[in-house]
């Protein structure tokens, strides 16, 4: 399955093994917030000033 910018950071961390890994290496440092789990990627990207684009294609090619 492919990941999306609008998939919350919970969702990702559960079906993605290695994506803590991978948002850790962002400095996204909110995996383990407790607003991770309705807060989409897309939305933490902009909170740390942080592109969505990159981050979702660094988890999906890993």
């Amino acid at each position: 399955m492919k990941l999306t910018k609008d998939m919350t950071i919970g969702e990702i961390l559960r079906m993605k093994e290695g994506a803590a890994e991978i948002l850790m290496g962002f400095q996204m440092g909110c995996i383990g917030c407790p607003s991770s789990q309705a807060e989409t990627i897309e939305e933490a990207a902009m909170i740390h000033g942080l592109n969505a684009d990159e981050i979702i294609e660094a988890l999906n090619n890993n």
